[in-house]
């Protein structure tokens, strides 16, 4: 099989596995809405929630990608799917590929609620050139998420206390992602003053991220999870 049919079927099979399972309706969402709720509590002045409304929205993304992470790889590690998918000889970099849109498709979901949350509970703000901006923020920043989301969980997949050795390696790669999204983020909901064109500049970042880490991880995915 080529590498964009084995990308298809692997991401095809994770949302199977996700439908069924309903991890991300049952349990990802309401923890992230809980966060956005909590801080709504924890802040309690609008001036404040407004300004810091995209911070907590990617806050809340980071959280809830360490836990959709832990449970792709613990599916494929705990009957050895992760093994007999490489024993059978299916290219790697189909897998990785496959592998990230499925997860960057179930951050996507989850994006969207945050962000319709962040309006509601925040009151930020949201016009025609900010939804534009938003919505070409959300792509790159959702498929870099998901390359080192699958990079990182496949290295640290055989490990032992893979619970806690995930955030540890997967938060400061993440880094640039929310300064990035955040900034753009901000520029597209208008909170502190930023305008909608400051946002391009961290798009062009998001962007730069998603394709070395895209390329990067298709070629190291494989001897990764050979390790």
């Amino acid at each position: 099989m080529n590498l964009w049919r084995t990308a298809r079927l692997i991401a095809a099979k994770d949302l199977r596995i996700e439908l069924r399972s309903r991890v991300v309706v049952n349990q990802v969402l309401p923890f992230a809405a809980l966060v956005m709720v909590m801080f709504a509590f924890a802040l309690d002045k609008d001036t404040t929630l407004q300004r810091v409304s995209p911070g907590l929205v990617w806050l809340a993304t980071m959280f809830s990608l360490l836990v959709l992470v832990q449970r792709s790889f613990a599916v494929e590690t705990a009957d050895g799917a992760l093994d007999a998918i490489r024993v059978a000889g299916v290219d790697p970099a189909g897998v990785f590929l496959g592998k990230s849109l499925a997860l960057a498709a179930q951050l996507l979901v989850l994006e969207v609620l945050l962000i319709v949350l962040a309006v509601l509970l925040y009151q930020a703000g949201l016009d025609g050139h900010g939804a534009v901006l938003l919505v070409t923020t959300l792509v790159p920043a959702t498929l870099g998420l998901g390359f080192v989301g699958t990079l990182y969980g496949g290295l640290a997949a055989g490990a032992r206390g893979r619970e806690t050795l995930l955030p540890l390696l997967l938060f400061p790669v993440v880094a640039p992602v929310l300064i990035g999204a955040t900034r753009a983020t901000e520029a597209a909901l208008g909170a502190g003053d930023a305008v909608t064109s400051d946002g391009w500049p961290w798009v062009a970042l998001l962007t730069v991220f998603a394709v070395l880490f895209g390329v990067g991880g298709s070629l190291a995915f494989g001897p990764l999870v050979e390790e």
